[in-house]
């Protein structure tokens, strides 16, 4: 695998790079400890409408919104969590909606979902879930704060067509200790290979994005059902390292469209397919 091998080396030496600089700061110093580091990062390629961007947004903001996440923020070990809300598209796109917040209790959250729908909507071309991994592997390691767990939340519609191969990024991210859950949005009817979506997202998200210890996916079926699976979701990231007992979140189960393994890099032979046409 020498495409692998020269894709993480460069992510080393990129990573490397970065936190030598960081490591002089004062900040990077004296971290915040924090329950959770979580990057909400959300994707907003050409394949999702106008609307659905909207719900999107809305989904994350009414989520921090939400008793249950306030509760999951301030029931933690330290009672702190540090968020970023990043949109993705291509490889070297990545927008950052809200930068690294500290969130201590229910008027940070506010606020968070505040700045969240303040902000512009629009979309970008291509999709490249490894980029967005990078992008967040980067971004934990060179912020100001030390979490006693840390989290990439990945959500989208579609299989990586763009940028290196989604499953490496994906082990780099595993051997820097940092999870990485997934949201696949099965919205849209597959149309049978038409444009880049792919039947079984769900199962791609199992077997090519999601990875580190308790990491799971919740599946959207529906877009009614978008912001009832942003909160759970958001409720067992942070909650997530509760003790045990009746209270602890536990990942629930999920129903996969299909069983069958899939091949990691299928969106990128569809593209190449794509091309050609």
């Amino acid at each position: 695998m020498p495409y692998a091998c020269t894709m993480t080396a460069k992510l080393r030496l990129v990573l490397a790079i970065a936190i030598a600089v960081l490591a002089a700061s004062p900040a990077w110093a004296q971290p915040r400890q924090v329950d959770v580091e979580l990057v909400l990062a959300v994707d907003v390629s050409g394949s999702m409408r106008f609307n659905e961007l909207q719900i999107q947004r809305r989904g994350y903001a009414e989520a921090f919104r939400s008793r249950a996440v306030h509760e999951a923020i301030t029931g933690g070990l330290i009672g702190e969590v540090a968020v970023t809300y990043v949109e993705w598209a291509r490889a070297d796109l990545q927008r950052v909606i809200v930068p690294w917040t500290l969130i201590a209790g229910a008027e940070d959250a506010e606020a968070f979902a505040g700045r969240l729908e303040s902000a512009p909507i629009s979309n970008m071309r291509n999709t490249s879930i490894s980029g967005a991994i990078l992008y967040g592997i980067a971004s934990i390691e060179e912020n100001a704060f030390d979490g006693l767990r840390r989290v990439i939340d990945i959500s989208g519609d579609g299989p990586n067509n763009q940028g290196g191969r989604v499953d490496v990024a994906r082990d780099e991210a595993i051997d820097r200790g940092i999870v990485i859950n997934g949201l696949p949005i099965m919205a849209e009817p597959w149309m049978g290979g038409l444009g880049f979506n792919i039947s079984g997202l769900d199962v791609y998200y199992r077997d090519c994005v999601i990875g580190g210890p308790g990491a799971f996916l919740l599946p959207v079926e529906d877009w009614d059902g978008f912001p009832e699976a942003v909160r759970r979701k958001i409720v067992l990231e942070l909650a997530g390292g509760q003790p045990a007992g009746p209270a602890r979140a536990v990942p629930p189960p999920v129903r996969l469209a299909q069983e069958q393994p899939i091949d990691c890099t299928i969106g990128e032979k569809l593209r190449g397919i794509m091309d050609v046409r």
